[in-house]
């Protein structure tokens, strides 16, 4: 996109005034947002009234359009419009859709089917774990795992979707510019390189209240599912679950004790309709999604099957440590860790702190 066609989107998108329902009436009249802009007062306000129409002709603060241009020049940043083919189409059903994306990363993957997963960020060594095990899951097969990059839930959901091929997208409720918590600067940094990180907010938004709600809408926006895992009932991951129902999404919950305030929150998820879930398997068949997987012949399949049935067998159903369970089912390292992840995604077993495995009664 010609850079003086890129400064007209982002003059209009950083407009006092103008959100997505106001651009669109006005693109729909113009035909371009330099066309808007250079519009008279009267034409202006016949469609979006007189105080808009005086902020469009007073402008934006042209130092920030061009820190925002700054930021799109440089190599692998991304600012995207409506126009743009890169642009998710999930957003653009949205009733809201932003009129500017800042975003970092594989821009692939915000085309790519995903789920989001969210939760606590005061989440116990358990959920951390859960959260990480379940991105991992449906990672491997073929959801793109999306939050928000907070503490807790969201961390572990996106290391857990780092590890796999779908890997993780992280919407911020801050500028790209900004790392918020900054404890998560460098899971941030290898989002950027593997992954994505995605915002609305113009270059050098600051952490403010009022963002993460409006940040929640694209997180789930952005899925095709909604998954909770921990949530007080005053959490804000209960306001992405609702906008999930809102838009047409999804919503899971993995429940948990009742002595627990974390468990609250998916409890009445569940209460209200949302599905209980235990496994990536029970997410993945409420989906209607088949796991990718590389194909594998005959020969393959019965190697798997020869090698699956005795290390069920040495996995009992009490937790059991990877070394432990090397020697019990005389497997190399890495074989076993393949044959894990599989069971893992098939609800076969569960991954506990500590790197310890037990088998689920199915």
């Amino acid at each position: 996109m010609p850079v003086a066609e890129l400064r007209a989107w982002v003059q209009l998108s950083l407009t006092r005034g103008i959100g997505p329902q106001a651009a669109h009436s006005l693109l729909r009249a113009f035909g371009s947002p330099r066309a808007v802009l250079d519009a008279g007062s009267a034409s202006l306000a016949s469609i979006v009234g007189e105080s808009v129409a005086l902020s469009l002709k007073a402008g934006c603060e042209i130092r920030l359009v061009d820190e925002c241009l700054d930021w799109a020049g440089s190599a692998g940043h991304h600012l995207l419009t409506w126009d743009s083919p890169a642009y998710p189409r999930a957003l653009l059903q949205l009733p809201d859709p932003p009129i500017c994306l800042y975003y970092l990363g594989r821009l692939e993957l915000l085309q790519a089917p995903s789920l989001a997963v969210v939760g606590s960020r005061n989440a116990t060594p358990q959920g951390r774990e859960n959260a990480r095990a379940f991105a991992r899951a449906l990672g491997m097969a073929g959801l793109t795992i999306v939050s928000g990059l907070a503490l807790g839930i969201d961390a572990a959901a996106h290391e857990g979707g780092l590890e796999t091929p779908a890997s993780s997208i992280a919407v911020l409720g801050t500028g790209i510019d900004r790392v918020y918590p900054a404890a998560n600067r460098k899971l941030a940094h290898r989002l950027a390189e593997a992954g994505g990180l995605l915002s609305e907010f113009p270059v050098g938004t600051a952490p403010t209240a009022g963002n993460f709600p409006r940040r929640n809408r694209l997180i789930s926006g952005l899925a095709r599912g909604c998954l909770v895992i921990e949530a007080a009932l005053s959490s804000g991951s209960l306001i992405t679950a609702r906008l999930a129902l809102e838009q047409g999404r999804e919503v899971f919950a993995v429940p948990g004790s009742i002595h627990s305030p974390f468990s609250k929150g998916p409890h009445r998820l569940i209460r209200d309709g949302a599905k209980l879930v235990e496994t990536a398997q029970d997410v993945l068949e409420e989906l209607t999604w088949a796991p990718a997987a590389p194909s594998s012949g005959p020969d393959t399949a019965k190697a798997r099957a020869r090698d699956s049935e005795p290390l069920l067998a040495a996995l009992g159903h009490d937790p059991v440590s990877f070394d432990a369970l090397a020697a019990r089912a005389e497997l190399p390292a890495e074989r076993l860790a393949a044959l894990l992840l599989e069971l893992e995604l098939a609800g076969e077993l569960a991954v506990l702190p500590g790197g310890r495995y037990q088998r689920l009664v199915r």
